[in-house]
């Protein structure tokens, strides 16, 4: 498995992923599937020498996608603190994917000038939690019932790892 920077040919396997998660409302807060043509600014902000989004290329398939956003963009007192997503396909899903994709995150955010890390997890997504804990993310805040879904309300936990 090879993680490198994404490509726009990627964004239709990327906007595949992220629609996959919709459904079970412990991922994101999205009610209904994005198209491609809603994400390509989303895509072009991203930048590989500063805010990079990558794909895990497995043979011809995405296995997973991690991006970097910048936490509360344009206040250059955060510059130096990112958001990070991670999504993984349902056929590599408990495969090692999100693992390797955040350990790498972790390595090379010294020279992406990132200082700090966070991440926006629902309460009920164990599996990620799980991941950022054994990462040495810790809960930096909790958010009660601030989803809503059809099926009821969701928890958001804010994990943090300072880096330096």
């Amino acid at each position: 498995m090879l993680i490198r920077d994404a490509v726009e040919a990627d964004l239709p396997a990327i906007v595949e992923i992220y629609n996959s998660t919709i459904s079970c409302q412990i991922v994101t807060a999205d009610l209904e599937p994005v198209s491609v043509e809603s994400r390509l600014t989303w895509f072009r902000s991203h930048t590989p020498a500063r805010r990079p989004l990558w794909v895990m290329q497995c043979k011809d398939d995405i296995a997973g996608w991690l991006g970097f956003q910048s936490f509360y963009s344009g206040r250059r007192a955060y510059e130096t603190t990112a958001e990070v997503s991670i999504y993984v396909s349902s056929k590599y899903r408990r495969q090692g994917v999100g693992r390797q994709l955040l350990q790498c995150a972790i390595e090379c955010s010294p020279a992406l000038r990132i200082k700090t890390l966070v991440g926006f997890i629902f309460a009920t997504n164990t599996a990620s939690l799980t991941l950022f804990a054994n990462f040495g993310f810790d809960r930096w805040g909790y958010l009660p019932e601030v989803a809503e879904f059809e099926q009821g309300t969701g928890d958001l936990v804010i994990v943090g790892r300072r880096l330096t």
